[in-house]
């Protein structure tokens, strides 16, 4: 028997898809006419994480904490004021440009906010399929992609042509998850997903 109680060996290294180090996000704190900055807000304050392949991790904390602030630091949506994040090997803090969007392919959200996180004046073929015109998948393989995908999270094919504001609360939360599995990702920080189902 193993000398870890019968465990075996952990995940090797190479199985980490996301570690963070020391990971902090503050925000200034402003005051008076001239917005003077009179401090720091320390939303996020040095988390260290890994993830694993095919793992899913959740956080859990009161509201504020920083629980949706870690989620968009880790994807780079919000910059961090200091720490190490490597996504499937690669510093995400040194890419910039091309390479970063190219990471973002495989790095997704659910937004909490159904509402604002989606257009109203793009149709809901459009919102889901954007990543895929933003990695040039040619235009009838992505409509192809957008009704499945939309398939998978319970809409219809005819819910492509319409607007996010005739839909209810859980249904825009289906079109959110469905415009971040649309484009296969390793990694998706799913931010209350289904608080509105």
């Amino acid at each position: 028997m193993p000398e870890d109680g019968g465990q075996g060996p952990g995940p090797e290294p190479a199985d980490v898809l996301l570690s963070a180090r020391g990971v902090k996000k503050y925000f200034p704190v402003r005051t008076g006419i001239l917005k003077r900055t009179v401090g720091q807000l320390q939303a996020v304050d040095g988390v260290d994480l890994d993830i694993f392949r095919g793992e899913t991790v959740g956080l859990v904390g009161e509201s504020g904490c920083g629980k949706s602030t870690l989620g968009r630091t880790l994807l780079r949506l919000l910059e961090p004021t200091a720490g190490e994040i490597e996504f499937d090997g690669v510093d995400v803090r040194r890419l910039g440009g091309r390479d970063l969007k190219a990471m973002r392919r495989h790095m997704q959200i659910v937004f909490q906010d159904s509402v604002g996180s989606l257009d109203p004046r793009m149709t809901v073929r459009d919102l889901v399929g954007e990543g895929l015109r933003i990695h040039r998948l040619e235009r009838k393989h992505r409509d192809l992609a957008v009704l499945d995908v939309l398939e998978r999270v319970g809409l219809s094919a005819e819910a492509a042509g319409r607007y996010p504001h005739q839909f209810s609360g859980g249904q825009r939360q289906r079109i959110g998850l469905a415009r971040a599995l649309v484009l296969r990702p390793k990694f998706i920080v799913a931010d209350e997903p289904v608080s509105a189902l």
